[in-house]
């Protein structure tokens, strides 16, 4: 499908919001919506339930729904919004969703879409939101006719490969002189043999996964994006001897923010937060997220860290290192890298069960 036709057929039916969070099956279209929608109508949200509550707050300010990218992994987000404020028994507010299908039922995917995609179309119904598969730019005007005469919300579920490449793609910014990869591995490298490691939905887990040699160490959070901090936590007070590092990405930071705050209120002298900040989606399209624009170590230290570092080249990153593995107090460690990762980046070979074993045993002795 031409994805500038399904653009045009969008805006056609009265549709100028976009928001959302970025997905790769959709990175065609989120890059034709970047390209021919100004910021102030394109919303790349911290999470899909956020971009819901953005899409009814226009709704209810123009009368007009507007349109909600997302990986069906975002179901989970949306549920709470979609129920108990877009629902018919609510406040009756339609919203276009546009939803990515990873993990479709005889589609080979990642392991950690597998469940998603099995349940995302029973989940849409569970709710109550009429859906279609997306085949044809006519079921556009349907879907805008469902929700005009109903006002209730209506998704349309793309599968792999609906989309036609979009060649005007915005270049990606790589201002920052380090490579993700190339921190990850100067932090691998000066960790100590009893460390564990929490890595984040997405590139950070599968570089973490290729530059190590054993990989009982590390918890690799192949989905659940945003929560990996909160994971380390809860290893982090059950193992007080232990070192624990969180290895964060910018957009998962901003997913669920809120955890940073709950984390440095209980004042572990043994968690290690370290967010590696390319202010960009990079597994899903290099979409863009607000960090550029905003002080990751003001955040921190306003949510309560006390020891906040931040670093963009590795000599920043070793003279600061010791001071960092060393705090006996909340502590955060911003780098910034450029975005982008090599083309053979390869992928964790061991089922996520199997990491969950090895990495349980490594914890326990």
């Amino acid at each position: 499908m031409n994805v500038s036709d399904f653009y045009k057929a969008l805006c056609d039916q009265g549709i100028n919001l976009f928001c959302g969070v970025p997905d790769s099956l959709l990175k065609e279209l989120c890059a034709c919506i970047t390209d021919q929608t100004d910021l102030k109508h394109n919303i790349i949200a911290a999470n899909e339930g956020n971009a819901v509550a953005i899409a009814s707050g226009h709704f209810l300010a123009t009368g007009k729904p507007a349109a909600v990218y997302m990986q069906n992994s975002g179901e989970g987000n949306i549920v709470n919004p979609l129920l108990s404020l877009c629902d018919e028994d609510v406040y009756n507010i339609p919203v276009l969703l546009i939803i990515g299908w990873r993990g479709e039922p005889g589609v080979n995917d990642e392991p950690q879409h597998i469940k998603q995609g099995k349940l995302t179309l029973p989940l849409l119904e569970v709710m109550g939101v009429n859906y279609e598969i997306l085949e044809n730019i006519s079921q556009v005007k349907k879907a805008a006719d469902y929700m005009k005469s109903t006002n209730k919300p209506f998704a349309l579920v793309v599968r792999k490969g609906t989309f036609g490449e979009y060649l005007n793609k915005p270049e990606k910014q790589n201002k920052y002189p380090l490579g993700r990869e190339e921190a990850i591995r100067i932090v691998v490298s000066s960790l100590g043999q009893k460390d564990i490691v929490v890595s984040t939905t997405g590139m950070i887990s599968r570089e973490l996964y290729e530059n190590r040699t054993s990989h009982e160490k590390d918890f690799l959070t192949v989905g659940s994006m945003g929560h990996a901090s909160s994971i380390a936590m809860g290893i982090a007070i059950a193992k007080p001897e232990r070192k624990v590092f969180c290895f964060d990405g910018d957009g998962a930071f901003l997913m669920h923010m809120g955890a940073a705050a709950v984390i440095a209120s209980r004042k572990l002298p043994n968690l290690k937060h370290i967010v590696f900040n390319n202010e960009s989606h990079d597994s899903v399209g290099s979409q863009p997220t607000v960090m550029s624009s905003v002080n990751l170590t003001k955040v921190a230290e306003g949510c309560g860290y006390t020891k906040v570092y931040s670093a963009t080249t590795l000599d920043e990153i070793k003279n600061c290192w010791q001071d960092f593995y060393n705090a006996a107090e909340p502590c955060l460690m911003e780098i910034k890298v450029k975005s982008g990762a090599r083309k053979d980046l390869g992928r964790p070979k061991e089922k996520p069960v199997e990491n969950k074993k090895a990495f349980m045993h490594f914890a326990e002795n």
